[in-house]
């Protein structure tokens, strides 16, 4: 591959590899950022500092955080091979975030399922260096289950298990067991979250597909098979959906070479209808494009969509590339393994500059990328250079300015264009100018996958 789906790895790791939040390491490539949420968990008598905020915000959201850790591990998985030295860097921050999952999940029967009062935080607009907002943990149990949260991050723990199994197989075998007594614990006692754990929750991260997803999240471990086989019909949601709340494109084709010779598989049926949905040429599209060739779905931060979607079209091309078959998507159109990664491509191209405002939407890559993006850490001055408290309201200055960000966010990728292929550059459009954790951990894949010339 060539341009722009050519551009390297280290831009990208910088956010994955440069921990978020807690004491940072001498590695910390993130220079501008510092020790922040050091006491975290104090207020139930737990150590829970470390983890990742989850975007522009000083909130650990323990939903989405979770899928990022589970999708970070899967690229690792299908595409470390192309990550060369940049394959160290994925791994020190996927362990970042399972070292922080076990401490979430470290006494029995309960699950911290969040950190941080949401509200509390959204009407500030300061350094997380600087935090003075309610650090409160919240938490699910016997009684105020959290199906969801706690079978999310059991599926992290056990895709992360099998990323280190023959790098630290001590462990890997602590984070397999560890994801089977949450997992346990989640199919145990089934509710969601959402009434759980209240505002804290919802409405930022409520669970709008059904607890049930996830229980079929256990990467391909063969104990799990029989109530993947048994749940897959119950899932809520779409069959086309892949994201931190709705996984049913993601299980089918994560099976799918299970069952790739087994015909009228719901898995593979279900897969074949999810790539017919992308293609532009496919009588049964249910996305739209911008004018400039942007994959869409509704609702906001879009971008999220388009890199898990073409994460998924990558991997199911390797798949059907494996199995010498290809999709038949009505009439004459057929989606060959080479038609999906063709696709993939135009998504990656259009994100890193090929589209009609030449803009990068990855910060600093290429030559025009987003200045004033959403993000309280990269607009305000690093505590290198302003060493003083910067208080709640104080910030708000560097939040209206028209200035750029003072701190670049390498690699971060925000929510992008409209479907107009337009984008204002302001950091009071959150859903447009905000770069979340879950728009980078598949493009991580993605991108090793065309750095590797596959």
């Amino acid at each position: 591959m060539g341009g722009k789906s050519m551009m390297n790895m280290a831009a990208l790791m910088v956010l994955l590899g440069g921990r978020d939040l807690g004491k940072l390491p001498a590695n910390q490539r993130m220079n501008w950022r510092k020790d922040s949420a050091l006491r975290d968990g104090s207020d139930i008598g737990m150590n829970m500092v470390g983890g990742y905020y989850d975007a522009g915000d000083n909130v650990k959201f323990h939903f989405p955080m979770a899928f990022t850790t589970t999708l970070l591990a899967w690229s690792i998985l299908e595409f470390g091979e192309s990550m060369g030295a940049d394959l160290e860097h994925a791994l020190e921050a996927l362990r970042w975030g399972t070292d922080y999952f076990l401490k979430a999940t470290s006494k029995p029967g309960m699950v911290v399922a969040q950190v941080g009062d949401p509200i509390s935080d959204h009407i500030c607009w300061e350094r997380p260096e600087d935090m003075d907002t309610l650090r409160t943990t919240y938490v699910v149990n016997q009684t105020h289950p959290g199906s969801e949260v706690s079978a999310e991050i059991a599926a992290a723990l056990a895709a992360s298990s099998i990323v280190f199994i023959n790098k630290d197989r001590k462990y890997s075998m602590v984070l397999r067991l560890r994801a089977a007594q949450v997992f346990e614990f989640a199919n145990n006692y089934q509710g969601s979250y959402n009434a759980s754990i209240g505002r804290g929750a919802c409405p930022f991260y409520c669970d709008f597909n059904g607890y049930h997803h996830g229980y079929t999240r256990q990467l391909r471990d063969p104990k799990f098979w029989v109530y993947v086989v048994k749940n897959i019909a119950t899932l809520g949601g779409s069959i086309f959906d892949f994201g931190w709340d709705s996984k049913h494109s993601g299980i089918n084709i994560l099976v799918s070479p299970t069952v790739m010779k087994s015909p009228g598989s719901i898995f593979i049926t279900n897969a074949d209808k999810f790539v017919c949905s992308l293609l532009p040429e496919s009588p049964t599209k249910s996305v739209t494009y911008s004018p400039g060739g942007l994959m869409f779905k509704p609702g906001g931060s879009n971008l999220q969509h388009a890199t898990t979607l073409s994460f998924l079209l990558i991997v199911y091309s390797r798949y059907l590339q494996a199995a010498r078959r290809s999709v038949h998507c009505g009439g004459s159109v057929v989606a060959t393994p080479s038609r999906l990664i063709e696709v993939a491509k135009t998504q990656v191209d259009y994100i890193l500059g090929s589209n009609p405002l030449g803009m990068s939407y990855m910060v600093g890559y290429g030559p025009k990328f987003p200045q004033r993006i959403h993000h309280r850490g990269s607009s305000l001055p690093s505590t290198n250079i302003v060493h003083k408290h910067i208080g709640c309201h104080d910030g708000n200055g560097y939040l209206t300015t028209n200035k750029p960000n003072q701190n670049v966010l390498v690699g971060a990728i925000v929510g992008g264009p409209d479907n107009n292929d337009q984008f204002p550059d302001t950091r009071l459009n959150a859903s447009q100018s905000e770069p979340t954790t879950y728009l980078n951990a598949p493009f991580v894949g993605v991108l090793a996958y065309f750095k590797g010339g596959k």
